[in-house]
Protein backbone atom coordinates (compact mmCIF):
# COMPACT_ATOMS: atom_id res chain seq x y z
CA UNK A 1 0.00 0.00 0.00
CA UNK A 2 1.40 3.35 -1.21
CA UNK A 3 0.04 6.84 1.11
CA UNK A 4 0.06 9.94 -0.48
CA UNK A 5 -0.07 12.90 1.98
CA UNK A 6 2.02 15.77 3.29
CA UNK A 7 1.08 14.84 6.75
CA UNK A 8 4.60 13.66 8.87
CA UNK A 9 4.70 10.01 9.32
CA UNK A 10 4.68 10.07 13.45
CA UNK A 11 0.91 11.62 12.94
CA UNK A 12 0.22 8.56 10.47
CA UNK A 13 1.59 5.68 12.57
CA UNK A 14 1.91 6.48 16.13
CA UNK A 15 5.06 5.98 18.46
CA UNK A 16 3.67 3.30 21.07
CA UNK A 17 5.95 2.68 24.69
CA UNK A 18 5.00 -0.83 24.30
CA UNK A 19 7.06 -0.90 21.11
CA UNK A 20 9.87 0.08 22.66
CA UNK A 21 9.73 -1.45 26.25
CA UNK A 22 7.83 -4.99 26.03
CA UNK A 23 8.04 -6.77 23.04
CA UNK A 24 11.18 -8.97 22.32
CA UNK A 25 11.76 -10.49 19.00
CA UNK A 26 12.26 -14.36 18.85
CA UNK A 27 12.56 -17.11 16.46
CA UNK A 28 10.48 -20.08 17.12
CA UNK A 29 10.19 -23.11 14.87
CA UNK A 30 11.82 -20.79 12.02
CA UNK A 31 8.49 -18.01 12.72
CA UNK A 32 9.63 -14.78 13.48
CA UNK A 33 7.36 -13.14 16.01
CA UNK A 34 7.40 -10.28 18.37
CA UNK A 35 5.93 -11.05 21.82
CA UNK A 36 5.51 -9.45 25.06
CA UNK A 37 6.33 -11.30 28.42
CA UNK A 38 3.29 -11.96 30.79
CA UNK A 39 3.29 -14.04 33.87
CA UNK A 40 4.16 -17.05 35.18
CA UNK A 41 7.26 -17.14 32.28
CA UNK A 42 4.60 -16.83 29.59
CA UNK A 43 4.74 -15.12 26.36
CA UNK A 44 1.66 -13.45 24.09
CA UNK A 45 2.55 -13.24 20.72
CA UNK A 46 1.88 -9.45 19.67
CA UNK A 47 2.78 -9.95 15.90
CA UNK A 48 3.75 -12.30 13.41
CA UNK A 49 7.10 -10.65 11.82
CA UNK A 50 7.58 -13.20 9.31
CA UNK A 51 7.10 -12.84 5.82
CA UNK A 52 5.53 -16.06 4.79
CA UNK A 53 2.01 -16.72 4.38
CA UNK A 54 1.68 -19.89 5.51
CA UNK A 55 2.80 -18.72 9.40
CA UNK A 56 -0.19 -16.48 8.88
CA UNK A 57 -2.37 -18.97 8.27
CA UNK A 58 -1.05 -21.65 11.12
CA UNK A 59 -3.25 -21.08 14.45
CA UNK A 60 -0.58 -22.02 16.79
CA UNK A 61 1.18 -18.62 16.01
CA UNK A 62 -1.97 -15.70 15.61
CA UNK A 63 -1.81 -13.03 18.21
CA UNK A 64 -2.98 -13.35 21.87
CA UNK A 65 -1.82 -16.60 21.86
CA UNK A 66 0.72 -17.74 24.75
CA UNK A 67 3.62 -19.69 24.60
CA UNK A 68 6.77 -20.81 26.38
CA UNK A 69 10.49 -20.06 25.73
Amino acid sequence: MILYTMMPQELIYPHTDMEDNQLKYVDLDGVSLAVSQSQNGEYTIERVMSTNPQHYLDGRYSPGQKIRL
